[in-house]
């Protein structure tokens, strides 16, 4: 047995007289121990995944959990729908939740600040960016990891006291609350969970094509738009890189000119930090430049931003690389979350 955190435990499993690393939750397949025969999914340790570098346990076949009772609940909402470990959970926006009759009416996010990343790997930095005396909920998307539970900086970040909670929408499951949508669960963080600022963003594990639009981070500006909509004000959180080798990713991402050129439709604060870092600033001006006017493109001072990233409890690192190389990806996270802060 190796380290557990909430929702999940790390065990090395023998296979074929081998070590490998596996990754268990015991609220889908019980709580292993040592001994216990494992039904293991290994793809992503045969494909070289780099987020997702365990075998993932299906099952303990000598040893399965009790059957839930999901007849008399709680809740009657299905998420990992029709696949064999789908769960049912209570969706904070059903008719059998306390909060049905709230998320029925005609609420708004009442212009709460909510900052929009592309990946996982943004949320610490915008947390520290946002700094203390906030409550901030993490609403986490479907387009990386479903169950909650597989990101351990989520569980040292709330433990620190930098998050107050987390809402799961759409496929995505395991927050303190589960909504159908990204527009009830935005609306559940301001109304049920009190947040002053929400933080949307996907799941670890980021998909991409290198196609103009096969990519998992085009959700971020249906965000945008959603945050729109519901009375918020969408901040954009740019995925800037002077460290990436590839082109595409190199200064403002492809992902992020997309997602916000194209994809949002309703205006957002984009954030850039400032100063930008040599010799990738003259770059990043011009792509900034390409963006439609409809967006306010807010300069933040990253003065500061260096103490608070690195006093964070979790190690920052976005496609193997730290802070200290790609310190721009970082900073700019962090601009997004001191902008939304100052809007407070």
């Amino acid at each position: 047995m190796g380290r557990s955190w909430e929702g999940a435990v790390e065990l090395t499993v023998t296979v074929d007289s081998s070590p490998v690393r596996a990754l268990a939750y015991p609220a889908l397949v019980g709580a292993p121990v040592v001994g216990d025969a494992v039904l293991l999914n290994t793809t992503a340790l045969s494909l070289g995944l780099g987020t997702g570098g365990y075998a993932l346990v299906v099952a303990l076949p000598d040893r399965l959990p009790p059957d839930p009772d999901v007849l008399d609940g709680p809740g009657h909402m299905v998420k990992g729908r029709y696949t064999p470990q789908q769960v049912t959970v209570l969706g904070v926006d059903e008719q059998d939740s306390p909060h049905h009759s709230l998320l029925a009416s005609d609420v708004t996010l009442d212009g709460m600040p909510v900052v929009v990343a592309d990946l996982h790997s943004a949320l610490p930095a915008i947390l520290a960016g946002i700094g203390p005396g906030r409550r901030v909920v993490y609403v986490m998307t479907d387009g990386g990891a479903l169950p909650l539970w597989f990101s351990r900086s989520v569980a040292t970040l709330r433990s620190a006291g930098l998050l107050a909670g987390t809402v799961t929408v759409g496929q995505s499951f395991g927050g303190d609350l589960e909504a159908v949508t990204l527009h009830t669960g935005l609306l559940a963080a301001r109304h049920v969970l009190a947040a002053d600022i929400a933080v949307v963003a996907q799941g670890p594990g980021n998909l991409g094509t290198g196609t103009p639009w096969g990519f998992s981070g085009v959700a971020v500006g249906e965000a945008v738009n959603a945050v729109s909509v519901l009375g918020g004000r969408p901040i954009g959180s740019l995925r800037i890189s002077s460290g990436d080798a590839r082109e595409r990713h190199l200064g403002v991402s492809h992902h992020s000119l997309t997602a916000y050129g194209r994809v949002a439709l309703a205006p957002a604060d984009l954030v850039v930090p400032s100063p930008l870092p040599e010799p990738s600033a003259g770059r990043i001006e011009g792509q900034l430049a390409g963006l439609p006017d409809r967006h306010r493109l807010v300069r933040v001072d990253i003065t500061g931003l260096d103490e608070a990233l690195r006093a964070l409890p979790v190690k920052l690192s976005s496609m193997g690389r730290g802070l200290d190389e790609d310190r721009v990806y970082f900073d700019a996270a962090a601009a997004g979350g001191r902008h939304a802060a100052s809007l407070l």
